[in-house]
């Protein structure tokens, strides 16, 4: 005995959410805030440090990292 019913193709859409991406999480949400920066976080970091003429910090967490970046950019008009 044959089905001759049409299989319909699942669904794999995902729903659409309003909770924030990554990008749009606040950083003292974040889970691995607590880790050291990145490597791509501490080379802009450093780049946007000789910038503005400030030290570079090379102990950061990736939270300090990502507010120090934003200050940072702010300060030399990068993040306009």
């Amino acid at each position: 005995m044959t089905d001759d019913r049409k299989q319909q193709p699942e669904d794999l859409s995902h729903p659409k959410t309003d909770a924030p991406g990554n990008a749009d999480k606040p950083v003292d949400d974040w889970v691995t805030g607590d880790e050291a920066m990145t490597g791509a976080q501490a080379s802009y970091l450093q780049t946007l440090s000789e910038e503005a003429k400030e030290p570079f910090d090379a102990n950061l967490t990736k939270a300090e990292a990502s507010k120090r970046i934003d200050a940072l950019q702010a300060k030399t008009g990068r993040g306009a």
